[in-house]
């Protein structure tokens, strides 16, 4: 393929990776007001938030599935109009159960990053695979970064519906773009698909983290809590025996097993959880009030600007993950952005009292993140055969999101649990906030363990001028 057509899918992919993360915090400047705006309790209001990232957790291995059995641009596009599907209903309604649906709807676009990345393998001259997986795989972070202010900046000033709208009318975009520059990649791995194993996804993750969002409201010790999770036990375990025992299973467990794919996954989850802390908890203490002793009393718009450096740092930080990991290995790239993000979190912990000091932690969890996000990829697709890319991949994903949607849930229930009352506000404590950095904190250093359990092998594609990308 020509460079400039190179270039052009490039560009194109990323920036659907943009617009599908963005889908992530599109509503978390709305957070506080959701309450009164859908006419339900924060805890019932937190699953806007939540059924977007449990709907990316399990879209990411269907779409690469799909993408693998019936080709990837054809099911890219399919995301999209999901997407597109998914923002209407939610600008056309003021209900909880309907902007549920629409919100899970729009989590369903998180498969084109997984799609992104095998077509840019399968497209792609190899050396400029390494710098233009590590510039998609990043977009998983920057776009809910950069999506923060821009979100805020609407929500301020406009209906909150026009959010949706917007997303909607991004959604067309990108799919004229796909259409235009991408062309379907030939690579495929015919089989049917298992509809089984989906359901059973499904089913497990929402288990999973039912008890986590409701735990609060139903109590930890309650039947209901433990019969829930323990229902995600079971059935999770029940998934993985049926994947194990399938010819042509939704996710190949036995090439998951293999020690870099199971350990950069199971790191995957913890820096997962680890960056949507962040954006859960940074906008809330920022606008917190001032009377609190603590808050910084800014605006829902200087909220999200104060955090928009983050994501312009993790996307500058892709093609300098994609030199370390040429350098030195994916696996060393990883366990520098963990303990990157663990200082990031520590440095919040101790100096959290003014602006510049919470953006300058921002900043440095954003640049860990950018650098582990960029290469994960690399080890991925470094120990799985060519045809198993899109599902290899989606299943990486699916670790991140579990992560995130994971960190939701958890971040959400400390924060409206540890509460301060002021005046005819309640509001997260102190201790809710310090309580969740260092959780996020303990996250990335159990990632960086997991990751060193990774054997050291080089990628084994190369990009000597990423920053091309």
């Amino acid at each position: 393929m020509a460079q400039a057509g190179g270039r052009a899918i490039v560009v194109v992919l990323a920036s659907c990776g943009l617009v599908a993360s963005f889908m992530q915090t599109l509503v978390v400047p709305l957070i506080p007001a959701f309450p009164k705006l859908l006419n339900a309790s924060a805890t019932d209001a937190s699953w806007v938030v939540t059924v977007t990232l449990l709907a990316g957790a399990i879209i990411t291995p269907v779409a690469g599935r799909l993408g693998d059995l019936y080709g990837k641009r054809r099911v890219l596009l399919a995301s999209l109009a999901v997407l597109v599907a998914g923002s209407v209903i939610s600008a056309l309604t003021s209900s909880l159960a309907l902007m549920v649906v629409g919100r899970g709807l729009q989590g369903c676009a998180m498969g084109v990053i997984p799609l992104g990345i095998s077509i840019m393998r399968d497209e792609l001259p190899p050396e400029r695979v390494s710098g233009a997986v590590a510039l998609m795989s990043a977009t998983l972070g920057v776009g809910g970064a950069i999506g923060l202010p821009l979100a805020a900046v609407v929500a301020q000033n406009a209906d909150w519906h026009v959010l949706f709208w917007s997303a909607a009318a991004l959604g067309v975009v990108c799919a004229a773009l796909i259409l235009r520059y991408v062309g379907e990649s030939p690579v495929r791995t015919p089989a049917p698909f298992d509809y089984l194993g989906a359901f059973g996804l499904v089913v497990g993750l929402t288990c999973l983290l039912l008890p986590i969002v409701k735990g609060g409201e139903w109590g930890w010790g309650s039947a209901g809590t433990l019969a829930t999770a323990a229902a995600a036990v079971v059935v999770l375990l029940a998934w993985g025996w049926y994947q194990l025992r399938r010819r042509d299973p939704l996710v190949d467990l036995r090439v998951s097993a293999r020690r870099p794919v199971l350990f950069t996954n199971l790191a995957s989850i913890l820096v997962g959880f680890s960056m949507y802390a962040m954006a859960l908890s940074f906008p809330q203490l920022l606008q917190a009030p001032s009377a609190t002793g603590y808050g910084l009393g800014q605006t829902m718009v200087q909220a999200g600007l104060c955090l928009a450096p983050n994501g312009l740092v993790m996307m500058a930080l892709s093609p300098v993950s994609a030199r370390l990991t040429n350098r030195y290995g994916a696996r060393v790239t990883l366990m520098t952005g963990s303990v990157v993000i663990a200082l990031g979190y520590v440095f919040a912990i101790l100096l959290m009292d003014n602006v510049v000091e919470l953006v300058t932690a921002s900043v440095i969890i954003g640049a860990g993140v950018g650098i582990a996000y960029a290469a994960m990829p690399a080890l991925i697709m470094g120990s799985v055969p060519v045809t198993e890319t899109a599902s290899a991949n989606g299943l990486n994903s699916l670790m991140r999101s579990v992560g995130t949607s994971t960190s939701s849930a958890v971040m959400a229930t400390l924060l409206a649990n540890l509460t301060i009352t002021v005046g005819a506000l309640t509001v997260p404590s102190l201790t809710g906030f310090r309580t969740t950095f260092a959780v996020a904190a303990v996250a990335a250093v159990i990632g960086l363990g997991l990751t060193a359990l990774v054997p050291p092998v080089r990628a084994k594609t190369a990009a000597p001028e990423p920053a091309a990308v």
